[in-house]
């Protein structure tokens, strides 16, 4: 008998199942320090404790994509591990601001399974929860996954493709309790743009670009505890590259929209996303952001404002997809999320 986890496979997932992941994870401040470290991250309310005091939370949450990261990571052995690609996002929404001292835990259920046509793999869709020590639910998303199966002679599951949602309706996003934006600080936040400045349909190119290099992708991985084997294990995709997590792009691009958009600070709501093709160590990210929408909200001073975040590996801006509907092959990423704003 063999004590070893080798990961599940197409055919052990069915439809219904709930998978509870290991381990808790206390995080800290140490986990916040690391993340800015990592990106380069510069939003004033999860920088500064005094900065967030002002508006009216307890102290400086842990970065919504950090949390994000810690459950997701949690939920890779078991939903992941032998996965080809990460292919999607729905339904995301942050439900509480996660602080340092929270203990964070994962679980999640299988909701639909589709076989693809070559036999050898088959997408996966899940609904995760991350849950603190109060057992509070703290965020949830949907996400499908492409998974290798054990077996290509196993006979395909009935296809299951579950009804999501493009967008969070506003009224759906979850403001943090006590956020206040009537008197924010728009000179220690780092620009005077405010929710009355963007315009659905602008378009805003983010100037700067980092350099993806295996060492920071290496070390970030870990941090999140990912253990996919196609970030790590250099010998399992055919082109013996390890491929770069898409969640790593997704904070890089997030911190790289800083110059224009330093004041949507907190993000609340994940409408969908697509890792559209693959990154590799040496890419350059770049990143544009699209408005979308915007939408107030109850909370004093507080608005909602709808953002497509593109990461690219060039410098084009609102370049997206090409006259036969699919991405260009530059574009590495297309996020559709709700972000809070002063108004």
């Amino acid at each position: 008998m063999t004590k070893t986890n080798p990961g599940r496979f197409f055919e052990d997932y069915k439809v219904g199942q709930v998978i509870d992941h290991a381990v808790p994870r206390t995080v800290s401040g140490g986990e916040r320090a690391l993340y800015h470290a990592l990106y380069p991250m510069r939003h004033a309310l999860y920088s500064s404790d005094e900065f967030a005091k002002g508006c009216g939370l307890p102290a400086a949450p842990i970065d919504d994509l950090a949390a994000f990261h810690v459950v997701f990571g949690k939920t890779v052995p078991d939903v992941s591990l032998n996965a080809v690609a990460n292919l999607g996002y729905a339904e995301g929404r942050w439900l509480k601001p996660v602080y340092a001292g929270d203990t964070l835990r994962s679980s999640s259920e299988v909701i639909g399974l589709k076989q693809n046509s070559n036999g050898k793999t088959g997408v996966v869709y899940v609904r995760t929860r991350g849950m603190n020590q109060r057992d509070e639910v703290v965020m949830e998303y949907v996400r499908w996954v492409m998974v290798r199966k054990r077996d290509v002679d196993a006979p395909a599951p009935e296809v299951v493709v579950p009804e999501l949602s493009k967008v969070i309706d506003p009224k759906d996003l979850v403001i943090p309790e006590g956020l206040d934006f009537t008197n924010y600080d728009f000179t220690l936040a780092g620009e005077p743009h405010r929710f009355g400045d963007y315009e659905v349909g602008e378009v805003i190119g983010h100037v700067d670009g980092v350099t993806v290099e295996e060492a920071e992708h290496m070390m970030a991985t870990r941090l999140w505890q990912n253990t996919a084997k196609v970030h790590f294990d250099a010998t399992f995709r055919p082109d013996g590259q390890r491929l770069i997590y898409g969640g790593h792009v997704i904070s890089m691009a997030r911190a790289l929209s800083f110059n224009g958009l330093a004041n949507a600070q907190m993000i609340v709501g994940l409408n969908g996303g697509a890792h559209a093709n693959p990154c590799f160590s040496g890419l350059t990210i770049k990143a544009w952001s699209e408005v979308l929408d915007k939408a107030e909200t109850a909370a004093p001073g507080v608005g909602a404002i709808r953002l497509r975040l593109v990461a690219v590996s060039d410098a084009s801006a609102g370049e997206l997809k090409g006259e036969d509907g699919k991405y260009l092959p530059q574009v590495l990423l297309d996020l559709d999320y709700w972000a809070l704003m002063p108004i």
